[in-house]
């Protein structure tokens, strides 16, 4: 059976929990990527993810204007937007199990985490849908 470790990304890029939500929003748009786990003194606590960071923004309707907006998102802190109880998943965790998490739960990845709590990896829909393709094309 398949399990999380040979599918998810490995050393995934993080953010520290005191970086400012400008700080997230850059790093994720330079790196292509919709979610950062957080750390705080090398160790993993938490996650801030684009939708987390959209819901947290003031919406179109606001009276701020475009640089007020901006300066309170460099005010803010990822600790104050971040999940700090992510769902999490071990490495050794079989991939069905992570799928059935990711389907119960609505969510778009899971962190990879050790016994000891410590980030080890991300396992995202991208690469659940990776280990699908090899799957279907090893089975023809």
């Amino acid at each position: 059976m398949s399990c999380v470790r040979e599918w998810m990304t490995r050393n995934p890029i993080t953010i520290l929990e005191d970086a400012s939500i400008i700080e997230a929003i850059h790093l994720m748009k330079e790196k292509g990527i919709r979610r950062l786990p957080v750390m705080a003194k090398d160790r993993f606590v938490g996650i801030i993810t684009d939708r987390m960071i959209k819901d947290y923004s003031p919406g179109k309707a606001t009276s701020l204007d475009t640089w007020e907006v901006h300066y309170l998102l460099s005010k803010t802190a990822v600790k104050e937007v971040m999940n700090a109880h992510p769902h999490t998943v071990t490495p050794e965790t079989d991939l069905a199990t992570a799928a059935q998490a990711i389907l119960d739960h609505k969510l778009y990845g899971l962190c990879v985490v050790d016994a000891k709590g410590d980030l080890v990896g991300i396992m995202s829909v991208g690469d659940m849908l990776r280990a699908v393709v090899e799957f279907a094309r090893a089975g023809k």
